[in-house]
């Protein structure tokens, strides 16, 4: 989605790489918005996103509601979901160590759009297997 901020133009490009005509187009090549698409919707970033909608977890917590993720792929999805602005990593000085994972302001509208998207898919999932089937059935015979 194009913004009209434009803050630091320099070489003729907006802030954070995207040419002028193309603020924050995640179409655009060179957007940064891109990278921020992908941490959300690649398969681990979608289900912490969603899973964090249900409220505060720890990360072990997070690891067992997002059933296969490793605990690297979460370290990793988490870090990355941190520096987009959307989870809020919170350590608390405790013995042993406390660390909590939320979402922000701005995570929780992602995780509801998310979250309408995921609905939608498990809703859907009896057309999705006939069409699976039907496709595996016609191309078997190839």
């Amino acid at each position: 989605m194009a913004t009209t901020e434009t803050a630091d133009r320099t070489n003729g490009e907006a802030a954070g790489g995207c040419p002028d005509d193309l603020a924050y187009d995640v179409f655009a090549r060179n957007c940064p918005s891109r990278d921020t698409l992908k941490h959300i919707t690649d398969r681990w970033g979608s289900l912490t996103l969603g899973a964090l909608l249900d409220g505060t977890f720890r990360f072990n917590e997070l690891r067992r509601r997002v059933d296969g993720v490793s605990e690297k792929m979460l370290s990793q999805t988490l870090h990355a979901l941190e520096r987009d602005g959307l989870v809020h990593r919170e350590a608390q000085q405790t013995n042993p160590p406390r660390v909590d994972y939320a979402l922000t302001p701005l995570g929780h509208q992602v995780a509801r759009q998310l979250r309408a998207l995921i609905d939608l898919v498990e809703d859907r999932m009896p057309q999705v297997l006939r069409a699976q089937e039907r496709y595996d059935a016609e191309h078997a015979a190839r």
